[in-house]
């Protein structure tokens, strides 16, 4: 399944009873996962459907979810950011 960060923030202000949590701050934290073979960061993209910021790059991302079978139509690489 696919999140974005702004779904894990708010689920995560939720859990932590905050009114609401920095979806930027989840980037942070998704972009130094040191285990992303166990927690699939790769499924993590912008509100958009931007395909920002994987550590092994944006074209093994695409890999990764192709083989998972997710729907990519809504899905896209951005063409400028500072989370390419």
């Amino acid at each position: 399944k696919v999140i974005t960060y702004g779904d894990i923030a708010k689920k995560i202000a939720v859990k932590i009873n905050k009114e609401s949590m920095s979806s930027q701050a989840v980037g942070g934290a998704v972009g130094h996962n040191p285990i992303s073979i166990i927690i699939p960061c790769h499924r993590v993209v912008g509100t958009n459907g931007s395909l920002t910021g994987y550590a092994g790059g944006i074209h093994a991302k695409i890999k990764l979810l192709e083989l998972e079978g997710i729907d990519m139509s809504r899905l896209f690489i951005p063409t400028k950011g500072t989370a390419l």
